[in-house]
């Protein structure tokens, strides 16, 4: 008797169970998700990826239509005209976006301390090298292009010491060092590592000027963010555990494996990207999705240093709406 009844319980369990994932397959909700073209194979999207192959996203019930957009002005926008209900954008665009009108506002964390080293040609050894060269930089009001116009001014380079092109991605500022005029250029990971090893010259990062930042955040409309709070709260609690489960020690090898696969790069690579970000953590990868007040008030500071925004500037709070995070268990 007790057996049968044992049997039957299990069976009701295992009953519950199907139904229990039969009702989240129901309610699965497709999200249009912009991302830019360029930083589909960079670190920029490792949450992304980590998310969904990992499952995160599917055990919330959601799943991402990936709009590869064509440029950083892009990914505000494509929320604006409703083409996209969140996009992965660069801090300085949704905050210029938002005081010309936008609705848009920071709703999840992504990478925060961008390290951009600044690569040389080979024949380059030094800053002082660089005067009267050309480099490979971004748009003015890009982080980037901010970052290493610090740089070189700390290592003694005014602004009229040298010619600028402007260009975005690495791939295309690595491209005009080996092809075009640029001798030197910022680059993210991994082209920095693969192009020191080929025997570029690494001059600085822009950790060295730059310790604290937000560079780019996960983005959705005010109003649409609002109507729709659960779907957002589940969405923040994938990318909240995606971020964990890159951060978890005792996962790295696997994420080495997800990075080098999703990039598109050797295993060892990975491998020195990863050490790079988090031994120890330089604030690089969030470690649950969350978004820095600290490091929007470095972005708005910044950009209002090069004359890209008029005083008084902005608190940073007011790009953020934290509810969402909150309400997934993210500080």
């Amino acid at each position: 008797m007790h057996r049968r009844l044992v049997i039957q319980s299990v069976i009701c369990l295992a009953a519950l169970c199907l139904a229990a994932i039969s009702s989240a397959q129901a309610q699965t909700i497709t999200l249009r998700y912009g991302q830019i073209a360029n930083s589909a194979r960079s670190y920029s999207s490792l949450g992304l990826y980590v998310a969904q192959r990992k499952g995160f996203l599917a055990r919330e019930g959601i799943a991402l239509n990936v709009l590869r957009l064509p440029g950083l002005h892009t990914m505000v926008e494509a929320l604006d005209k409703g083409d996209a209900e969140l996009a992965h954008t660069a801090t300085p665009f949704l905050i210029q976006a938002a005081l010309k009108g936008s609705d848009a506002v920071a709703v999840v964390g992504a990478p925060g301390n961008a390290i951009h080293s600044l690569i040389a040609r080979q024949e380059i050894k030094s800053f002082a090298d660089l005067k009267g060269k050309v480099i490979g930089l971004s748009t003015p009001q890009d982080t980037l292009s901010i970052g290493a116009r610090l740089l070189l001014a700390k290592h003694g380079l005014k602004p009229g010491d040298y010619d600028v092109r402007e260009m975005q991605g690495s791939t295309m500022r690595l491209e005009c060092m080996t092809k075009g005029p640029c001798v030197a250029a910022p680059l993210t990971q991994p082209e920095d590592i693969v192009s020191v090893e080929k025997g570029f010259t690494r001059l600085g990062d822009s950790l060295e000027v730059l310790p604290v930042l937000q560079f780019s955040v996960i983005a959705a409309k005010r109003s649409w963010a609002a109507a729709n709070k659960d779907t957002v709260v589940r969405f923040a609690r994938a990318f909240a555990d995606a971020y964990r489960f890159i951060h978890d020690r005792a996962r790295r090898e696997e994420v080495i494996a997800l990075t080098a696969e999703t990039m598109e790069i050797p295993a060892p690579v990975a491998r020195a990207m990863l050490a790079l970000y988090l031994d120890p953590d330089r604030g690089v990868l969030p470690k649950e999705a969350e978004i820095s007040s600290a490091g929007v008030g470095k972005v708005i500071e910044l950009i209002g240093g090069v004359g890209e925004l008029k005083p008084p500037l902005p608190e940073a709070e007011r790009f953020i709406d934290r509810q969402y995070l909150r309400a997934a268990g993210v500080p």
